[in-house]
């Protein structure tokens, strides 16, 4: 099975699975696919986390993320156009090191230039606009005459074509993916982003290389979730689960008040160490002591069952593309790809076709905080893609996009399909909540989708949490994707009905 946000990635990824391939060659097709079909929210000008673990659990991470320039300009950090344009992109890299891990682990024999025809097709015969496409595109049609190069490339419905594009993954292709960093292409992507006043030089984009690593784990109920390591915000994701497991979340009703009380105040206390997290080359790995069961205990003590706790997180937006599928052997592969905000820095690099990512805007510029913007660092990361072992096997494969909202998304979907039994499909259409400020309402506020119910909103606003509700299905509550492979091996799944997608079951 596969499960992306847009059919035509779905469908690409399938194709691979049908001819033998694996799961991660499979994500590999599909997001240079999504890249294209997808361009508001990733794309080949940004970044990618994978989660991978064959039919055994044996699971690795692959931090696709680039790294701050060399040469920080002073002051403060825009959030959009060059000045934002503070870090490289990795998703390319990514891609050679999944490949190779794929080859020597798994035995795998797809080629990169098989895995982007489809990629380079729909980029020079076109697609039809998504809703998604849409929807971001006319929510930031006031702001897009002032980012170099978008007018004209990108719109808001009928077909669109990217030949641009469709040439520099023709180059990728026929030259591999060191040719993004350090070839022909590498030249012109430097060249471009001068252009529009970037900092990276080509020293940065040469350097740019994807981290492996081992995943972190928590137990939770009968299962082991899996999550990335930091400077990823897997660990709240983890943080947030680990308080839940103290409390009996399988006796909430998953349609009452004390259920989504539970789970909005477990946010809180997991969001309240958020600040720790940072690139642990350059700060402290505080992942063992987030995670530490007496501290999680204690959080899950200090929430009042009756009585919402303030919010005082600083907001973080972004939008992310999930990627899932699971192969003919067993073995998984979670994906996550993301330009940061929607639509990006909104700088399309000089004729390349790509649009460039501002997760630079991530950093920040005070000395004292972990996550302060250094050369080469890489900043505090929401992508967090996940993946749940049960009798040491993959179990679960699940992700969302949405950057402050991932971690709430996952945890609601989680506690519906671990301790309620929910099929993929039913919990990925159940209400969700957003917790904090949005692009369209800048108060703390919860936001909860309307379908909930008035019952359960008045109940809620009761205990002190200030209610805000939005569309049933809306765009601010994320796609999501879940693959549930049961004990006798049948596989379950769907793709947010949010999103432009779903999955695909071979």
């Amino acid at each position: 099975m596969i499960a992306t946000p847009h059919w035509l990635a779905s469908e690409a990824g399938a194709k691979v699975l049908r001819r033998g391939g694996n799961a991660i060659e499979a994500l590999v097709a599909a997001g240079a696919a999504l890249s294209v079909t997808y361009p508001h929210f990733c794309g080949l000008g940004g970044d990618a986390v994978w989660l991978v673990a064959d039919e055994t659990g044996n699971a690795q991470t692959f931090l696709g993320i680039g790294q701050a320039a060399a040469a920080i300009p002073h002051g403060d950090i825009a959030l959009r156009g060059a000045a934002s344009t503070l870090t490289t992109a990795c998703l390319v890299d990514s891609w050679e090191k999944v490949l190779a891990y794929s080859a020597d682990e798994w035995g795998g024999t797809e080629r990169l230039p098989a895995l982007l025809d489809d990629a380079i097709a729909l980029a020079d015969g076109g697609f039809e606009v998504s809703r998604s496409q849409a929807f971001w595109y006319e929510f930031r049609r006031n702001e897009l005459s002032g980012w170099p190069g978008f007018t004209g490339l990108f719109r808001s419905g009928g077909a669109q074509h990217q030949p641009a594009l469709a040439r520099t993954l023709e180059a990728i292709a026929r030259q591999g993916t060191r040719e993004f960093y350090e070839g022909a292409l590498a030249r012109r992507i430097v060249n471009g982003l001068a252009e529009a006043g970037s900092p990276l030089s080509a020293t940065d984009l040469a350097a740019t290389r994807t981290d492996v690593a081992a995943p972190l784990q928590r137990a939770y109920r009968d299962t082991i979730l899996l999550a990335p390591p930091p400077p990823t915000q897997g660990i709240t994701t983890l943080g947030i689960m680990g308080v839940l497991d103290h409390l009996p979340m399988a006796a909430f009703p998953p349609d009452s008040p004390a259920y989504y009380h539970a789970l909005v105040e477990a946010v809180k206390q997991a969001f309240l160490d958020r600040h720790a997290i940072a690139d642990p080359r350059f700060a402290e790995d505080a992942s063992k002591y987030l995670l530490d069961p007496a501290r999680l205990a204690a959080k899950a003590a200090a929430i009042d069952p009756e009585r919402a706790l303030p919010w005082p997180q600083d907001y973080r937006h972004g939008d992310t593309a999930l990627l899932a599928a699971v192969d003919a052997n067993g073995r998984c592969a979670s994906l996550l790809q993301s330009l940061y905000f929607d639509w990006g820095s909104g700088v399309v690099v000089g004729d390349t076709g790509l649009l460039w990512q501002n997760r630079g805007a991530a950093f920040s510029i005070d000395p004292a905080n972990p996550n302060c913007v250094q050369p080469g660092k890489r900043p505090f990361y929401t992508l967090n893609p996940g993946l749940a072992l049960k009798d040491g096997r993959p179990h679960l494969i699940y992700g969302t996009q949405g950057a402050d909202g991932q971690p709430q998304t996952l945890s609601l979907l989680l506690s519906l399909l671990i301790d309620h039994g929910l099929d993929p499909a039913v919990a990925l259409a159940r209400p969700r909540f957003l917790l904090g400020r949005t692009f369209s309402d800048s108060r703390n506020s919860l936001k909860i989708e309307e379908n909930i119910g008035i019952e359960v909103v008045s109940a809620l606003a009761a205990m002190g949490h200030e209610i805000s509700t939005i569309d049933a299905l809306s765009p601010l509550g994320g796609q999501a994707g879940v693959i549930r492979i049961g004990e006798d091996g049948a596989i379950y799944g769907a793709h947010d009905p949010r999103s432009d997608g779903g999955a695909i079951l071979l």
